[in-house]
């Protein structure tokens, strides 16, 4: 098993220059999913907490990389990252940003981390929501594991959460591919898959890409568009996506396979890319 393709932190997962903040934080997955709970606040959630996001916050979901996500919250508290900030106060995000930096902090311990992207299905009744989680490779027990290290204490009760989501099961959270592969084959309805009022095998198809992208440390915002992407489902090219759904089912029997799918124009992560959400073609940085 190539475990080292997945112990360093690479472009998005780098704190650089940053990495010294991440000392001292606790070693163990547990721990830094507590330390991210009290640094970050989801983008859509901040009712939960009875705060409202200020302009400085609103702002902050679309910061990609690890390292100026750490010079943000640096630049607006320069205390310990073992300091819980008031809701408030914490870094605006969405759930990607929790995966990355969760993945950064296990990587910069040379814990083998990746971010998965995919859909949950413990927030909407009958939904698989667009959704991020950390998958580690736990030593132990040698298998991968998935955590959500989005959800605390007050998320859990809000959505009814009555399992460990430091060891998702693979029921609660699917793998982009693995929701396709479903579709596919009959077992689950498309249009249970998306967010907001976006949902179709479009939506998957998308999201398989993104996991590819991300198993070849190119972790992009939810609403990045680029590539092989399209909102039509008839503009799928339904044999590529299956492919990709079988490389990223197993990603270590397949890993030269998908760092030669990386190669493809169409999953790629060019130098600009559309920000669905600002409606803008954004350059990358990293």
């Amino acid at each position: 098993m190539t475990l080292g393709a997945w112990r360093h932190p690479v472009a998005m997962s780098d704190a650089g220059p940053r990495a010294s903040q991440l000392d001292g934080l606790p070693g163990d997955v547990g721990g830094l999913a507590k330390t991210l709970q009290g640094l970050l606040i989801h983008e859509h959630m901040p009712d939960f907490y009875g705060v409202t996001l200020s302009d400085r916050q609103r702002g902050e979901p679309h910061v990609r990389g690890a390292r100026q996500i750490l010079e943000r919250i640096a630049a607006h508290d320069p205390r310990s990252l073992g300091e819980a900030r008031p809701p408030g106060e914490r870094f605006a995000c969405c759930c990607r940003h929790y995966t990355l930096m969760h993945v950064a902090m296990l990587r910069n311990r040379r814990i083998a981390a990746r971010a998965r992207c995919g859909f949950g299905a413990y927030f909407t009744k009958d939904m698989f929501i667009d959704h991020w989680v950390t998958e580690y490779f736990d030593d132990a027990q040698r298998r991968w594991v998935l955590v959500d290290a989005q959800i605390d204490g007050r998320q859990r009760e809000k959505f009814g959460i009555d399992f460990d989501t430091l060891d998702v099961p693979r029921d609660k959270f699917l793998v982009a591919g693995d929701a396709w592969r479903l579709c596919r084959d009959g077992k689950a309805r498309p249009q249970a898959f998306g967010v907001l009022d976006m949902f179709g095998l479009w939506f998957i198809a998308s999201n398989v890409i993104r996991d590819v992208a991300a198993l070849n440390n190119r972790e992009m915002l939810p609403w990045d568009v680029w590539g092989g992407m399209t909102r039509v489902d008839a503009e799928v090219d339904l044999d590529f996506i299956d492919r990709l759904a079988e490389l990223t089912h197993e990603p270590d029997r397949h890993l030269a396979d998908l760092r030669d799918a990386y190669d493809d124009q169409r999953i790629a992560v060019p130098p600009t890319v559309f920000n669905a959400v600002l409606n803008r073609p954004e350059a990358l940085s990293i």
